[in-house]
């Protein structure tokens, strides 16, 4: 009897000794093809800039092929949508501005909800910015507010979010001026220098341009990481634009893939050629956060957006 006790212990410990080897196996097996990261702007803006570089560092922590996807519309609603909809496996994420996962739902017609995404990792904080051209004949908000009221401006947005907040400091001045909409911050670069426009929303592009731009104002709750001196729309307006980039995956994400992301996305960041993009080129800080603090604040956003859209 006791040597059928002994084997049946004996067993049930290889059995579970098999289990932990197979759930292990399950686990390392993630990734097993290549990763599609959608980048739901264009090419040639901050975030594909990033996209490049950061999917090369992640794709080499996680030995899979990253492949970049662009698609622009809508503010970042066409690529947020085809995200959604894909199969919750953790072989479709994106990279994207955490309004583009909250505004159109609250205003647009769109295919998904906030809640259809489960969010990954924070990478940084675009360095959003009110700014003009070199040549513009002022250098703070106050002198293109001063212009705009005796100047009829345009001026260049990329979503319908950057034109709720532009025009609402329009609103509080006093000022009418009208948007230019513009696909992402690869088309704004050549409208606002080629004149074509007076100031301009830039979601961080302006980074690579110091010597072509002028900042007036950061559209964040912060200054900017190069601008630290221009005044925040939070200091003189008591409001500021959402400003984490992101990365999320379709709702229902299996908990040990999060995980491998997780990790993977920590180490990521701190690759020598996306430090060195981030620090020199661009201008943007590197903001690492795990996805229980990204989930937490992506709720405190929509709290906010929705006061915001109260106003309108």
């Amino acid at each position: 009897m006791k040597t059928d006790r002994t084997r049946r212990h004996v067993l049930l410990a290889s059995l579970t000794a098999c289990i932990g080897l197979v759930a292990g196996a399950a686990l390392a097996e993630y990734p097993e093809r290549p990763i599609t990261l959608i980048v739901p702007y264009s090419a040639g803006g901050s975030t594909e800039t990033m996209a490049r570089v950061f999917g090369k560092a992640l794709g080499d922590e996680l030995g899979q092929n990253v492949v970049i996807k662009t698609r622009p519309g809508g503010g970042g609603a066409v690529g947020s949508a085809e995200a959604a909809a894909a199969d919750p496996d953790g072989y479709t994420l994106i990279f994207v501005s955490s309004d583009a996962l909250i505004w159109p739902p609250m205003t647009q017609d769109v295919p998904y909800k906030t809640e259809d995404f489960d969010f990954v990792s924070q990478i940084t904080n675009y360095q959003q910015a009110i700014v003009v051209a070199a040549t513009a004949p002022f250098d703070t908000m106050e002198g293109l507010i001063e212009h705009a009221k005796s100047n009829a401006l345009n001026y260049a947005d990329q979503s319908a979010l950057s034109r709720t907040f532009i025009d609402y400091i329009g609103a509080q001045e006093g000022v009418e001026w009208t948007g230019i909409p513009t696909k992402g911050g690869g088309e704004m670069v050549p409208f606002l220098l080629g004149g074509k426009i007076d100031f301009a929303y830039s979601g961080g592009i302006h980074g690579r341009y110091a010597e072509d731009m002028k900042v007036l104002m950061s559209m964040n709750s912060t200054p900017l990481m190069k601008d630290p001196d221009a005044p925040t729309i939070q200091s003189r307006y008591g409001i500021a634009m959402p400003s984490e980039a992101i990365i999320a995956a379709p709702n229902g994400l299996p908990d040990d893939v999060i995980a491998r992301l997780e990790a993977a996305i920590e180490v990521a960041v701190q690759d020598g050629d996306f430090v060195t993009l981030m620090s020199d080129n661009l201008g943007f800080p590197i903001n690492y956060a795990n996805s229980a603090d990204i989930t937490a604040q992506m709720g405190a956003l929509t709290e906010g957006m929705s006061a915001i859209l109260a106003t309108q």
